[in-house]
């Protein structure tokens, strides 16, 4: 059986009987795992599993580990920096910079691989124009050309440990101050400003052969009326037509405020899918999830499958215990650990269970 488009949650520690049919629905493509669904390493381990079980191909598995304040799974794992943290340092050591951004994107792939976890939802590429407090230093830097470099890094870092990357929010969240999970922002600079600096990290991670992306929810009101996630500009015309990006488009959660303007959770799903999107985030509502799959209109697209069966994390996950006997893991875990001890507690939590601007 083929996956569908849509991507949903689960509540707890394991699956139920009522989330197990849920995830068997032609329509279901994905699970996205937060914070509330992880106690230890052995249980995140035995639930990935169970998901992975119920269908062939399986599941692909989600979650939002950028470092920082937004990492779902802490005990058991490595802390990661906030990316602001290693832009800040490019300021200082430019190189070493570059080398922590690897490590840190090898050491997140590979203990997430370890678990089952297919892909995190990294890196930000969103510019750190010092207005947006929901990005605030999830951001690499200010400078454009800083972000595409330290991404390519942590990126690199990624796909060494056999996890693809999905670059968020496109074409840029940065500039506006309002949080999309409580209004829709608007963003009134014009297409050339956006050429100019955020679609730059884009273009460059593009060529070397990005796997996803995330749009935001953000209304770019001198370019289009419709926001990034649910208009035919952004995702056809720009991302595909104009930019030449081939992978997975991943809608960001469709439960929040800012994607209310495409009306109820139905056509908002609909909506986006129609923009161009090929897998669509319902999270932390399980009836609107079920109102999804029972009301979204979806052909077999092969092409759309592909894209997202390109996420799927390669190799098999080979277990924390194997994990702990590779050199370039323990050396990589070494200078994150190295680089947090020199830096203070730098790792500021969130409530980790919002799906959504705040985590993805």
């Amino acid at each position: 059986m083929s996956l569908g488009p849509v991507m949903v949650d689960v509540a707890g520690l394991e699956l139920t009987d009522v989330e197990r049919e849920r995830l068997r629905h032609p329509l279901v493509g994905g699970v996205i795992l937060f914070a509330r669904n992880y106690a230890t390493p052995a249980q995140l381990h035995a639930l990935t599993h169970d998901i992975r079980a119920l269908r062939h191909p399986h599941l692909l598995i989600a979650t939002d580990h950028e470092g920082g304040r937004v990492q779902r799974f802490r005990q058991g794992f490595t802390l990661l920096p906030a990316m602001g943290d290693i832009g800040r340092l490019w300021d200082r050591q430019p190189h070493r910079a570059l080398h922590l951004a690897q490590d840190v994107g090898y050491v997140m792939a590979a203990e997430l691989r370890a678990h089952g976890v297919d892909v995190s939802f990294a890196p930000v590429l969103d510019i750190d124009y010092g207005r947006s407090a929901v990005i605030g230093n999830r951001a690499f830097h200010a400078d454009p050309s800083a972000v595409g470099d330290l991404a390519m890094s942590l990126m690199s870092g990624m796909h060494a440990a056999g996890m693809q990357s999905v670059a968020k929010h496109f074409p840029g969240h940065g500039w506006v101050e309002a949080d999309s999970h409580l209004a829709e922002p608007v963003d009134q600079r014009r297409l050339r400003e956006l050429e100019d600096a955020d679609l730059l990290p884009y273009r460059r991670l593009f060529a070397a052969g990005l796997a996803g992306v995330m749009p935001a929810h953000v209304r770019y009101a001198s370019i289009d009326a419709d926001a990034a996630g649910f208009s035919r500009f952004w995702l056809g015309e720009m991302l595909r037509a104009r930019m030449g990006f081939d992978g997975a488009v991943f809608s960001d959660d469709l439960s929040m405020e800012g994607a209310g303007v495409a009306g109820d959770i139905v056509q908002r799903s609909q909506a986006a899918l129609d923009a161009g999107c090929d897998m669509l985030l319902v999270c932390n509502n399980p009836a609107a999830a079920d109102q999804v799959l029972a009301g979204l209109s979806w052909k077999h697209d092969a092409i759309n499958i592909a894209r997202r069966a390109r996420l799927h994390g390669r190799p098999r996950p080979a277990g924390m215990t194997a994990l702990l006997e590779q050199p370039r893991y323990l050396r990589a875990r070494h200078a994150v650990a190295s680089f947090g001890h020199d830096n203070g507690d730098f790792w500021r939590n969130d409530a980790g269970n919002t799906c959504g601007l705040s985590g993805t």
